[in-house]
């Protein structure tokens, strides 16, 4: 678990680095499909680094369509996102960070 973090804080720096403004990460949903401690664990993180202000935000995959408010606005500023294959499968195993 430790492990998961650490490699997602540092994907978070290498993509800053690069001036990514957004980063998509496939972190699974768990080997039974109710939801993996990884996968909590990192959106439990990911709650606290926007709250603190070191990111924009998260759009975790179940709220990553069209119709999810903040998923929209993301689409009107980055139109390449629609092709996105996830956008709309409701798919927990990834999220939106927005850097």
């Amino acid at each position: 678990m430790q492990e998961a973090l650490q490699r997602l804080d540092r994907e978070i720096a290498v993509a800053r680095q690069q001036k990514h403004v957004l980063l998509k990460v496939i972190h699974g949903y768990g080997s039974t499909g109710a939801g993996g401690d990884i996968r909590i664990a990192v959106q439990r993180r990911l709650q606290k680094l926007a709250e603190a202000g070191h990111i924009r935000g998260c759009i975790f995959g179940e709220e990553w369509a069209k119709s999810n408010d903040q998923t929209w606005k993301l689409l009107q500023v980055q139109a390449e996102l629609k092709r996105d294959p996830d956008l709309g499968k409701g798919n927990q195993g990834i999220t939106i960070i927005l850097l």
